[in-house]
């Protein structure tokens, strides 16, 4: 094993320089806005300031099913944060978020508004919201649903932050790092595999919150469009994650919501900011 660099860890960290890597210009050891910035409010109640990362699209995934499911009160505007350009220490996304990460929700339906952060804690809310839409109503399903969604709050940064980083945006491949993440996501993958062969979503028999949570993420990394790491990792053999993911992208919801925050790929795979169901269309005849 040859890591590119050999490092001896000082007896106190200090930042006295950049990290490197693909997020360097924002990476930085303390909390707290950086500049001041009041966030934009639309016309619903409902406030969403996010990005199409996979994070982002849990939460957009949601809104659009609840309104495929006829939820009036899910309208909600999308607002455009664009994280590589520090917008997520403005004062007023930090207000909504001390943690500076996209999503934020804020909830202005009710004499105060309500701030929401994580991911996670955004699906909760909004399911429980409405009647606990995709939440399974109790016994074994429900705990297998939460079960679900709390395995993926605690894995996704061994893809993202640990795999993702090292293999695609680290300034130095260290074969070590790479190695670790990838037994570990790899291992992810195979859980994945195991459960989905013996259920059609991940909770059981029915679409729900744990699905909306863990596809953005794993679905991605199975079609080869996480990292451009499919053939690194030789996702295709995880076939039941494979129906399982195509079957959650037919679904027209999951294609809206993929598509809303998101500022790259095929013009019409895009729309910026989402504020009426309209916008769909509108920006797809702009952009093409």
């Amino acid at each position: 094993m040859n890591d590119a660099t050999s490092y001896t860890p000082p007896d106190v960290w200090s930042w006295n320089k950049e990290s490197g890597g693909g997020f360097a210009n924002i990476n930085r050891p303390i909390a707290g806005p950086t500049h001041d910035r009041d966030l934009p409010v639309g016309r619903h109640p409902l406030q969403l300031y996010s990005l199409g990362t996979p994070n982002g699209v849990k939460v957009t995934v949601m809104l659009e099913e609840l309104l495929q499911l006829g939820h009036r009160g899910a309208e909600y505007d999308a607002w455009l944060i664009r994280i590589n350009e520090g917008e997520q220490f403005g004062s007023g996304f930090v207000a909504a978020n001390p943690n500076s990460k996209i999503p934020a929700l804020m909830d202005r339906d009710g004499p105060q508004p309500v701030r929401v952060f994580e991911s996670g804690a955004i699906l909760l809310y909004l399911a429980q919201k409405f009647g606990d839409a995709f939440f399974p109503t109790g016994g074994a399903q429900r705990a297998e649903c939460l079960s679900w969604l709390f395995w993926q709050m605690g894995s996704a940064p061994f893809l993202g932050g640990g795999f993702g980083h090292f293999y695609a945006y680290a300034p130095t491949k260290i074969e070590y790092a790479i190695d670790r993440y990838a037994m570990e996501v790899k291992r992810q993958l195979d859980v994945l595999d195991r459960r989905l062969s013996e259920a059609a979503y991940l909770a059981g028999d029915e679409y729900s919150i744990a699905d909306m949570a863990v596809w953005p993420w794993y679905g991605a990394l199975a079609k080869g469009q996480l990292y451009e790491s499919g053939e690194f990792l030789q996702v295709q053999q995880y076939t039941h994650v494979l129906r399982w993911t195509n079957e959650i992208a037919a679904r027209p919801a999951a294609r809206r919501g993929r598509r809303v925050n998101r500022t790259w790929g095929e013009p019409s795979s895009q729309l910026h900011e989402r504020h009426d169901a309209a916008d769909f269309e509108t920006w797809t005849q702009e952009k093409l």
